[in-house]
């Protein structure tokens, strides 16, 4: 891997366009270095992955509005929607919104942390919307999502968003252009400018993931999407971008994070070299923010050793700072302890988390978060004795640059009502790659099954599976048919309709 130095360039010191960190962005999206069958293997895993959680989602509110509005933008030889049938097409920028929504409504696929956070699978949706209408075949799809998943993963590693209170997909948004570029095998020149148009126009504020959070939490990666494919067609047509986007002296290192002297390093992999950080990411065994997932199955090991919840005295969590502070109590969000928050905040409450997976030893990507569930009494009184705090050996662990020894846990002490401690301690999630139970293949299309075995038929599960096991020989005609079909009367929202704008 090359280390590229970023900093801020005053205007009257030039930066070559060739030294540019978003030329060294699509240089790796233009490059073509081989791809081996592993990595082959893990996108085929990503998009059971994608297709299991956007499926489970497909009838919730935001999903159904999103779809909606792609429904309004009909194209002969576009692109495929989630859920509806394979012959209606739409255009390819309404696609991916659609399907990114479903995809991240649940907060429930994959998932890197290092210096800032990212689902790298919301990478495809766009990619595949744009394969559709523009009859790719399945080699130049695998290549736009290993190019999207390698930009993505590296800036994450290298740049901090939040501290700044600035969106994850600032990162996603020229991932998914310079996956688009990659798929559509085009100039270094224009995937260089669709890169940088599509950094300028994507950052946005972390309120969409603090206080009461919204919907908008499922739409932001997905309106990255759109964005991503819109400059990519604007830069085809010969526009250009705001340029040095990341070094310019008015740009966004300068004005929207570490400042004028700001200073990153980017690691990205030289030319002719294997792109191979999506094996490094990680899926999630339950449908809640990743930084729980270990702690829900500490929670269910744990629960053993208690008999009445109502002997607990308190629980403290020692974890990583982006734990405390994020879905913790460090975060000094009320909403993260009132039982009529939405599921969007109780999904980034590692105090309702922790204390429903300790009582009922398992997750539900539907029932842990059901209203019932949320104002059980025995629940809330157990919920409001957990607090977290930041272990600075937890917090180095997090950042730790080796990813086999990066852990997202934490240990937990429960002090029952007559002193007696519970302490245990969980560093990564059963799944993760170094895990007890690593996911394969089987666990993603159980993962798959469990999630549409009462939404779809058996034929169109398994004529989807077949289709993505055999991915890299898929022609542009079948790579139009990568979607799982719903029967049209379970389909809320599944015509035109007339309540907005479109």
């Amino acid at each position: 891997m090359r280390q590229h130095q970023v900093r801020v360039y005053p205007s009257k010191e030039k930066i070559d366009r060739k030294d540019q960190l978003a030329w060294k962005m699509a240089e790796v999206c233009t490059d073509t270095a081989p791809i081996k069958d592993d990595v082959i293997d893990m996108i085929i895993n990503r998009v059971i992955d994608n297709a299991s959680v956007a499926i489970a989602a497909s009838n919730r509110r935001p999903v159904a509005s999103a779809r909606s509005m792609a429904l309004a933008h009909p194209r002969s030889g576009g692109a495929t929607v989630f859920g509806m049938p394979n012959d209606q097409k739409f255009s390819c920028e309404w696609a991916a919104w659609a399907n990114g929504t479903a995809v991240r409504e649940l907060d429930y696929h994959d998932t890197f942390l290092a210096a800032d956070y990212s689902h790298p699978g919301d990478n495809i949706p766009p990619i595949l919307a744009v394969a559709q209408q523009t009859n790719k075949n399945g080699k130049d799809f695998i290549r736009g999502v290993l190019a999207g998943y390698e930009l993505h993963v590296n800036l994450v590693k290298a740049i901090c968003l939040h501290e700044h209170k600035k969106d994850h997909i600032a990162h996603l948004a020229p991932a998914q252009a310079g996956g688009i570029g990659a798929l559509l095998n085009l100039p270094t020149e224009i995937v260089f400018q669709a890169i940088q148009q599509a950094v300028h126009v994507s950052f946005t504020t972390r309120q969409s993931r603090k206080g009461e959070i919204s919907s908008w939490k499922a739409y932001a990666p997905a309106h990255a999407g759109k964005l991503a494919i819109e400059a990519v067609d604007r830069c085809m047509r010969g526009e250009g971008a705001p340029s040095p986007i990341y070094e310019g002296e008015d740009s966004v290192i300068s004005y929207m994070l570490d400042g004028k002297n700001g200073k990153y390093t980017v690691p990205l992999p030289e030319i002719g070299e294997e792109k191979r950080v999506i094996l490094e990411t990680y899926t999630k065994e339950h449908s809640a923010e990743y930084q729980s997932q270990a702690l829900i199955d500490l929670a269910a090991r744990m629960k053993t050793k208690i008999k009445n919840f109502d002997d607990v005295k308190e629980i403290m969590i020692h974890t990583s700072h982006h734990t405390h502070y994020v879905i913790g109590t460090g975060a000094n969000d009320p909403q993260k302890m009132d039982s009529k928050a939405s599921r969007e905040t109780l999904d980034h409450s590692i105090m309702y988390i922790f204390a429903v997976a300790l009582q009922d030893g398992s997750w539900h990507h539907v029932d842990s978060y059901s209203p019932e569930r949320a104002n059980r009494a025995d629940t809330i009184r157990l919920w409001h004795k957990i607090k977290t705090t930041e272990d600075a050996e937890w917090t180095k662990a997090y950042h730790d640059q080796d990813p086999n020894k990066k852990r997202f846990g934490g240990r937990v002490e429960i002090t029952m009502n007559n002193g007696e401690k519970i302490i245990d301690e969980l560093g990564v999630a059963n799944a993760h790659p170094a895990g007890a139970k690593p996911f394969k293949r089987a666990d993603y299309i159980r993962k798959f099954d469990t999630l549409t075995a009462d939404i779809i038929t058996v034929d169109e599960r398994n004529r989807f599976i077949s289709l993505c096991e055999r991915l890299p020989e898929l022609t542009a005609a079948e790579i139009q048919q990568l979607n799982v079909q719903i029967p049209i009367e379970k389909l809320v929202n599944n015509k035109r309709d007339t309540k907005g704008i479109f």
